[in-house]
Protein backbone atom coordinates (compact mmCIF):
# COMPACT_ATOMS: atom_id res chain seq x y z
CA UNK A 1 0.00 0.00 0.00
CA UNK A 2 1.07 3.31 -0.71
CA UNK A 3 2.21 6.00 2.19
CA UNK A 4 4.76 7.87 0.97
CA UNK A 5 4.39 11.65 0.46
CA UNK A 6 7.37 12.41 -1.48
CA UNK A 7 8.38 16.68 -1.79
CA UNK A 8 10.76 17.64 -4.44
CA UNK A 9 11.86 21.16 -3.17
CA UNK A 10 15.07 21.85 -4.67
CA UNK A 11 16.45 21.57 -8.41
CA UNK A 12 16.45 18.40 -9.38
CA UNK A 13 15.74 15.65 -12.79
CA UNK A 14 13.57 12.92 -11.79
CA UNK A 15 13.39 9.86 -14.08
CA UNK A 16 12.48 6.39 -14.06
CA UNK A 17 14.37 2.95 -13.31
CA UNK A 18 13.67 -0.28 -12.59
CA UNK A 19 10.46 0.61 -10.55
CA UNK A 20 12.09 3.50 -8.93
CA UNK A 21 11.63 7.45 -8.85
CA UNK A 22 15.00 8.41 -9.68
CA UNK A 23 15.96 12.19 -7.81
CA UNK A 24 19.54 13.61 -9.43
CA UNK A 25 20.41 16.63 -7.07
CA UNK A 26 23.20 16.93 -4.83
CA UNK A 27 22.79 13.30 -4.45
CA UNK A 28 20.58 10.37 -5.91
CA UNK A 29 18.15 9.17 -4.19
CA UNK A 30 15.83 6.18 -5.42
CA UNK A 31 12.28 5.68 -3.91
CA UNK A 32 10.18 2.58 -4.83
CA UNK A 33 7.11 4.06 -7.02
CA UNK A 34 5.13 1.80 -4.89
CA UNK A 35 5.32 2.83 -1.75
CA UNK A 36 4.22 6.82 -2.78
CA UNK A 37 1.24 7.98 -2.52
CA UNK A 38 1.92 11.82 -3.07
CA UNK A 39 4.39 13.21 -5.37
CA UNK A 40 4.55 16.89 -4.73
CA UNK A 41 6.84 19.30 -6.72
CA UNK A 42 7.43 21.96 -4.94
CA UNK A 43 9.49 24.02 -7.25
CA UNK A 44 9.77 24.85 -11.12
CA UNK A 45 13.64 23.99 -11.46
CA UNK A 46 12.50 20.44 -11.34
CA UNK A 47 12.81 18.19 -15.17
CA UNK A 48 11.07 15.33 -15.40
CA UNK A 49 10.83 12.33 -18.02
CA UNK A 50 7.72 11.17 -19.82
CA UNK A 51 8.66 7.98 -18.97
CA UNK A 52 8.27 8.76 -14.98
CA UNK A 53 4.79 10.53 -15.38
CA UNK A 54 3.95 7.33 -17.13
CA UNK A 55 4.30 4.63 -14.60
CA UNK A 56 3.69 7.50 -11.66
CA UNK A 57 0.10 7.23 -13.65
CA UNK A 58 -0.02 3.48 -14.04
CA UNK A 59 0.51 3.03 -10.83
CA UNK A 60 -2.30 6.22 -9.29
CA UNK A 61 0.33 8.25 -7.56
CA UNK A 62 -1.32 11.71 -6.99
CA UNK A 63 1.18 14.60 -8.63
CA UNK A 64 0.90 17.77 -7.80
CA UNK A 65 2.92 20.76 -9.37
CA UNK A 66 4.10 24.00 -7.84
CA UNK A 67 3.95 27.19 -9.56
CA UNK A 68 6.94 30.00 -8.75
CA UNK A 69 6.15 30.85 -5.44
CA UNK A 70 5.71 27.10 -4.75
CA UNK A 71 1.85 27.19 -4.30
CA UNK A 72 -0.19 23.88 -5.78
CA UNK A 73 -1.06 24.89 -9.26
CA UNK A 74 -2.44 21.93 -11.19
CA UNK A 75 -2.19 18.11 -11.02
CA UNK A 76 -1.77 14.92 -12.90
CA UNK A 77 -4.76 12.94 -13.19
CA UNK A 78 -5.44 9.62 -15.36
CA UNK A 79 -8.18 9.12 -18.23
CA UNK A 80 -8.38 5.66 -16.66
CA UNK A 81 -8.64 5.17 -13.27
CA UNK A 82 -10.12 1.57 -13.23
CA UNK A 83 -10.53 -1.15 -15.35
CA UNK A 84 -14.42 -0.35 -15.48
CA UNK A 85 -14.44 2.89 -15.97
CA UNK A 86 -17.09 3.33 -18.52
CA UNK A 87 -19.78 1.60 -16.31
CA UNK A 88 -18.90 3.48 -13.41
CA UNK A 89 -18.86 6.61 -15.46
CA UNK A 90 -22.43 5.52 -16.61
CA UNK A 91 -23.66 5.10 -13.33
CA UNK A 92 -22.48 8.02 -12.10
CA UNK A 93 -24.03 9.93 -14.76
CA UNK A 94 -27.32 7.79 -13.42
CA UNK A 95 -27.24 8.95 -10.16
CA UNK A 96 -30.71 10.60 -9.27
CA UNK A 97 -31.01 13.78 -7.47
CA UNK A 98 -32.89 12.01 -4.91
CA UNK A 99 -29.74 10.11 -3.65
CA UNK A 100 -27.63 12.51 -4.48
CA UNK A 101 -29.28 15.15 -2.26
CA UNK A 102 -29.41 12.93 0.95
CA UNK A 103 -25.94 11.87 0.79
CA UNK A 104 -25.13 15.40 0.18
CA UNK A 105 -27.29 16.20 3.14
CA UNK A 106 -25.30 13.90 5.28
CA UNK A 107 -22.07 15.48 3.67
CA UNK A 108 -22.94 18.76 5.30
CA UNK A 109 -24.38 17.31 8.70
CA UNK A 110 -20.94 15.90 9.27
CA UNK A 111 -19.11 18.80 8.04
CA UNK A 112 -20.94 21.13 10.87
CA UNK A 113 -20.42 18.02 13.18
CA UNK A 114 -16.81 17.98 13.27
CA UNK A 115 -16.72 22.10 13.56
CA UNK A 116 -18.52 22.16 16.00
CA UNK A 117 -16.46 19.33 17.84
CA UNK A 118 -13.39 21.57 16.94
CA UNK A 119 -14.96 24.49 18.69
CA UNK A 120 -15.79 22.51 21.59
CA UNK A 121 -12.10 21.53 21.35
CA UNK A 122 -10.75 25.02 21.61
CA UNK A 123 -13.15 25.62 24.40
CA UNK A 124 -15.58 27.96 22.18
CA UNK A 125 -18.96 28.57 23.26
CA UNK A 126 -20.04 29.08 19.99
CA UNK A 127 -19.93 25.46 19.52
CA UNK A 128 -23.32 25.01 21.21
CA UNK A 129 -24.87 26.99 17.83
CA UNK A 130 -23.44 24.87 15.55
CA UNK A 131 -24.99 21.90 17.49
CA UNK A 132 -28.10 23.26 16.81
CA UNK A 133 -27.81 24.12 13.46
CA UNK A 134 -27.38 20.14 13.42
CA UNK A 135 -30.62 19.78 13.95
CA UNK A 136 -31.89 22.53 11.90
CA UNK A 137 -30.98 20.77 8.45
CA UNK A 138 -33.22 20.57 6.31
CA UNK A 139 -33.21 18.36 3.03
CA UNK A 140 -30.22 19.63 0.96
CA UNK A 141 -29.16 21.84 3.24
CA UNK A 142 -32.26 24.30 1.92
CA UNK A 143 -31.84 27.02 4.49
CA UNK A 144 -27.95 27.01 3.98
CA UNK A 145 -26.69 26.03 7.70
CA UNK A 146 -23.17 25.36 6.59
CA UNK A 147 -23.25 28.97 5.64
CA UNK A 148 -24.53 30.35 8.75
CA UNK A 149 -22.08 27.65 10.41
CA UNK A 150 -19.24 28.50 8.54
CA UNK A 151 -19.15 32.15 9.34
CA UNK A 152 -19.79 31.15 13.29
CA UNK A 153 -17.12 29.00 12.98
CA UNK A 154 -14.31 30.77 11.65
CA UNK A 155 -14.71 33.78 13.63
CA UNK A 156 -14.69 32.00 16.72
CA UNK A 157 -11.60 30.42 15.80
CA UNK A 158 -9.66 33.10 14.30
CA UNK A 159 -11.31 36.30 15.53
CA UNK A 160 -14.01 38.60 14.67
CA UNK A 161 -12.28 40.59 12.32
CA UNK A 162 -10.82 37.04 10.04
CA UNK A 163 -12.31 37.03 7.30
CA UNK A 164 -11.41 34.29 4.39
CA UNK A 165 -11.30 36.66 1.62
CA UNK A 166 -8.04 38.55 3.43
CA UNK A 167 -4.76 37.82 2.35
CA UNK A 168 -2.49 36.60 5.30
CA UNK A 169 -0.68 33.68 6.65
CA UNK A 170 -3.56 31.64 7.93
CA UNK A 171 -5.55 32.16 4.89
CA UNK A 172 -2.54 30.83 2.73
CA UNK A 173 -2.32 27.72 4.94
CA UNK A 174 -5.55 27.22 4.80
CA UNK A 175 -5.71 27.02 1.24
CA UNK A 176 -2.74 25.31 1.00
CA UNK A 177 -4.30 22.62 2.99
CA UNK A 178 -7.56 22.43 1.43
CA UNK A 179 -5.61 22.15 -1.67
CA UNK A 180 -3.70 19.16 -0.53
CA UNK A 181 -7.10 17.67 0.59
CA UNK A 182 -8.80 18.12 -2.52
CA UNK A 183 -6.35 16.30 -4.49
CA UNK A 184 -5.89 13.61 -2.40
CA UNK A 185 -9.81 13.27 -3.20
CA UNK A 186 -9.51 13.77 -6.69
CA UNK A 187 -7.14 10.77 -6.45
CA UNK A 188 -9.50 8.36 -5.37
CA UNK A 189 -12.36 9.77 -7.40
CA UNK A 190 -9.73 8.85 -10.55
CA UNK A 191 -8.70 5.74 -8.91
CA UNK A 192 -12.43 4.47 -8.47
CA UNK A 193 -13.05 5.02 -12.38
CA UNK A 194 -15.32 8.16 -11.59
CA UNK A 195 -15.44 11.82 -13.04
CA UNK A 196 -13.60 14.78 -10.71
CA UNK A 197 -16.39 17.35 -12.62
CA UNK A 198 -20.18 15.51 -11.98
CA UNK A 199 -20.77 16.18 -8.21
CA UNK A 200 -23.67 16.41 -5.81
CA UNK A 201 -23.64 19.75 -5.06
CA UNK A 202 -21.16 21.77 -6.39
CA UNK A 203 -21.65 23.22 -9.73
CA UNK A 204 -19.37 25.51 -11.21
CA UNK A 205 -18.53 25.08 -14.95
CA UNK A 206 -15.24 26.60 -14.18
CA UNK A 207 -14.28 23.69 -11.40
CA UNK A 208 -12.80 20.37 -12.98
CA UNK A 209 -13.03 19.05 -9.62
CA UNK A 210 -16.66 19.69 -8.18
CA UNK A 211 -16.68 15.99 -6.68
CA UNK A 212 -13.61 16.75 -5.26
CA UNK A 213 -14.91 19.44 -3.61
CA UNK A 214 -18.08 17.66 -2.68
CA UNK A 215 -16.12 15.09 -0.62
CA UNK A 216 -13.99 16.80 1.38
CA UNK A 217 -15.76 18.50 3.24
CA UNK A 218 -15.76 16.74 6.45
CA UNK A 219 -12.23 16.74 6.23
CA UNK A 220 -11.59 20.61 6.23
CA UNK A 221 -11.78 21.12 9.62
CA UNK A 222 -8.34 18.62 10.15
CA UNK A 223 -6.72 21.49 7.94
CA UNK A 224 -8.13 24.08 10.20
CA UNK A 225 -7.23 22.38 13.58
CA UNK A 226 -3.64 22.24 12.05
CA UNK A 227 -3.94 25.98 11.45
CA UNK A 228 -4.81 26.59 14.39
CA UNK A 229 -2.12 24.87 16.28
CA UNK A 230 0.38 26.55 14.01
CA UNK A 231 -0.79 30.01 13.95
CA UNK A 232 1.36 31.02 11.23
CA UNK A 233 3.12 34.38 11.15
CA UNK A 234 4.66 33.72 8.10
CA UNK A 235 3.95 30.61 5.37
CA UNK A 236 6.87 29.29 3.65
CA UNK A 237 8.21 26.02 3.27
CA UNK A 238 8.66 24.53 6.65
CA UNK A 239 5.07 25.83 7.50
CA UNK A 240 4.32 24.05 4.18
CA UNK A 241 5.90 20.63 5.42
CA UNK A 242 3.52 21.10 8.71
CA UNK A 243 0.35 21.00 6.89
CA UNK A 244 1.95 18.18 4.46
CA UNK A 245 1.93 15.63 7.49
CA UNK A 246 -1.28 15.82 8.30
CA UNK A 247 -2.10 13.41 5.37
CA UNK A 248 0.41 11.20 8.14
CA UNK A 249 -2.35 11.89 10.67
CA UNK A 250 -4.32 9.13 12.95
CA UNK A 251 -8.31 9.16 12.74
CA UNK A 252 -10.19 6.23 13.65
CA UNK A 253 -12.82 4.68 10.60
CA UNK A 254 -14.68 1.74 10.41
CA UNK A 255 -13.84 0.98 13.99
CA UNK A 256 -9.86 0.94 13.22
CA UNK A 257 -7.35 3.50 13.93
CA UNK A 258 -6.20 4.85 10.24
CA UNK A 259 -3.60 7.37 9.17
CA UNK A 260 -5.54 10.24 7.14
CA UNK A 261 -4.80 8.87 3.09
CA UNK A 262 -6.48 5.83 3.71
CA UNK A 263 -9.25 7.09 5.61
CA UNK A 264 -10.13 9.05 2.64
CA UNK A 265 -9.81 5.75 0.48
CA UNK A 266 -12.38 4.18 2.68
CA UNK A 267 -14.16 7.06 3.66
CA UNK A 268 -14.83 8.15 -0.87
CA UNK A 269 -15.45 4.17 -1.31
CA UNK A 270 -17.77 4.25 1.44
CA UNK A 271 -20.02 7.76 -0.87
CA UNK A 272 -19.22 5.85 -4.29
CA UNK A 273 -21.14 3.11 -2.89
CA UNK A 274 -23.83 4.96 -0.83
CA UNK A 275 -24.54 6.76 -4.32
CA UNK A 276 -24.65 3.58 -6.70
CA UNK A 277 -27.00 1.13 -3.90
CA UNK A 278 -28.97 4.12 -3.08
CA UNK A 279 -28.25 3.83 0.60
CA UNK A 280 -26.65 6.57 2.86
CA UNK A 281 -26.30 4.44 6.07
CA UNK A 282 -22.82 2.55 4.25
CA UNK A 283 -21.09 6.01 4.43
CA UNK A 284 -17.86 5.81 6.82
CA UNK A 285 -17.04 8.77 8.13
CA UNK A 286 -14.30 9.32 10.35
CA UNK A 287 -13.72 10.56 14.57
CA UNK A 288 -10.97 12.40 14.92
CA UNK A 289 -10.02 10.89 18.61
CA UNK A 290 -7.10 13.12 18.63
CA UNK A 291 -9.44 15.94 19.35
Amino acid sequence: MSWRTVVIANSAKLDYQMGFLVIRGRETTKIHISEIHTLMIETTAVSLTVALLSELTKKKVKVIFCDEKRNPSSELISYYGAHDTSAKIKGQIEWDADIKTVVWTEIVTEKIRKQAEHLDFWNRPESKMLFRYIDEIQRGDSTNREGHAAKVYFNALFGMDFTRSAENSINAALNYGYGILLSAFNREIAANGYLTQLALYHDNMFNPFNFGSDLMEPFRPLVDCRVKEMNPEKFDHEEKLQILRLLEKEVVIADRKEVLLNAIKIYSKSVFDALSERNPSLIKFYNNYEL
